[in-house]
């Protein structure tokens, strides 16, 4: 086998339509455009969203609620979920390179601890954020937690 005898398989490539080449093409004349109009000019696009001059969908609907830009957005991790690490890998404490080791939470993320589940170990917990129930099982079951910035 040589480079220069390699060829796609036979079937596997089409020759594209070679629009308004002439007559001869059968497709010569409006090429495929149809008759006037901006659609069939060169250098037309159409604007994103445009339905042929009826009011667009995100026109017609109307404008509500509010975004706050200085809103933190956290990762929550759930008490069970911090159970079922401690029962998998037997670790002692928990802070964001654990998390981030078992593919709980991303680089940049800011982790919240929240109460769903029950707690049984008795650990160290660093993260950004702690729910008031969150802090209360921590504590009832003789574990830390500490908030980092």
């Amino acid at each position: 086998m040589k480079l220069h005898t390699l060829k796609p398989a036979e079937g596997s490539t089409k020759t594209a339509k070679r629009l308004g080449r002439g007559q001869g093409s059968n497709r010569g004349g409006t090429s495929t455009r149809g008759h006037k109009g901006a659609q069939s000019r060169s250098g037309y696009s159409r604007k994103v969203g445009f339905e042929g001059g009826q009011m667009p969908l995100q026109r017609r609907l109307p404008k509500f609620g509010f975004t706050n830009n200085n809103r933190i957005e956290y990762k929550p991790i759930n008490l069970q979920d911090i159970q079922k690490l401690v029962d998998t890998h037997k670790v002692t404490t928990i802070d964001l390179e654990v998390l981030r080791e078992h593919g709980m939470v991303g680089k940049n993320d800011l982790v919240k601890i929240l109460a769903t589940g029950e707690l049984t170990a008795t650990i160290e917990i660093k993260a950004h954020g702690f729910s008031k129930t969150a802090i209360a099982a921590i504590e009832k079951a003789g574990g830390k937690y500490e908030i980092i910035k």
